[in-house]
């Protein structure tokens, strides 16, 4: 007869067996719709549109990314994505880095109601604010440049948030030295709030490059003129009449779309998970 202790490293055993096998489902639920764009991308029409499809390309066709920027104009949309997105980035930093040291290190009349209004930021979507935006920008006649892109992003509650709850975590006495060697509150935020709170502040870059990369609502109703257009509307502009059932090419144009954020994030999911955890964030 199996002893107890046998029994339990049976149970251990089969435990390992099935959290691998997990694992591995939910990898593959989750890498199989990457890598069937990617493998679609490289096909031809016949094989795209092929049933039963194929998993792996008969031949690989390179040309369809080349055939991309032929039937709209990506370098364009791209060149926009980035301009649009790292000018939020930086304006943010500008915004959120001050309003988080002041709500966490500061005590003043009507904190709780600025910290309040923060929480309510986050849970206002652009689709209320859109149409009262919409025609400030217009009657100012700021809808043929990209500054309705820029404009309303500048200030992230989120990152606001986030970037408090981790100030928070920064011991007194480290701000308390500080001010004993004459520092004013400017020095403490830049020269030893932001190096201590680095893993938030990529984090908070991150989530938000990423978020105005994807961004397609609000480019697609701020901008009037296709050279304002931005790489996700761009990309939805391949399933137009010429290339509606051309899904290799409209593949491709989504893997020109996903490949700088993918990247990104793969090389700083670390830091994402370990800022969240510091924050005390669950």
């Amino acid at each position: 007869m199996q002893t107890t202790y046998e029994r339990d490293i049976i149970v251990n055993k089969v435990l390992r067996v099935l959290n691998v096998i997990l694992k591995a489902i939910v990898v593959v639920i989750f890498i199989f719709p990457f890598y069937w764009m990617v493998s679609t991308s490289l096909k031809d029409l016949t094989e795209a549109l092929k049933f039963p499809p194929t998993l792996i390309p008969s031949s690989l066709h390179w040309e369809n990314y080349a055939h991309v920027f032929e039937v709209v104009p990506i370098a364009q949309y791209f060149k926009n994505s980035v301009i649009v997105s790292v000018t939020v980035l930086i304006l943010q930093y500008l915004i959120i880095v001050p309003a988080a040291y002041s709500l966490s290190r500061h005590e003043y009349k009507g904190k709780k109601l600025f910290f309040g209004l923060v929480l309510l930021g986050q849970m206002i979507p652009q689709q209320v604010t859109f149409l009262p935006v919409y025609f400030m920008f217009s009657k100012v006649k700021l809808l043929s440049t990209l500054i309705p892109l820029i404009l309303p992003f500048i200030s992230n509650p989120f990152g606001i948030f986030m970037l408090r709850q981790y100030f928070m975590q920064i011991p007194q006495e480290v701000i308390e030295a500080a001010r004993l060697d004459d520092a004013s509150n400017m020095k403490i935020m830049f020269k030893v709030m932001m190096p201590m709170a680095k893993p938030a502040l990529v984090t908070i870059g991150l989530l938000s490059f990423i978020s105005t990369w994807n961004s397609y609502f609000w480019p697609l109703i701020m901008t009037s003129k296709e050279a304002l257009r931005t790489l996700p509307v761009g990309v939805a502009a391949l399933k137009s009449s010429e290339t509606l059932q051309m899904w290799h090419i409209i593949m491709a144009g989504n893997v020109v779309l996903v490949l700088p954020i993918l990247l990104i994030y793969i090389v700083a999911s670390k830091k994402i998970r370990n800022s969240f955890a510091y924050s005390g964030i669950k």
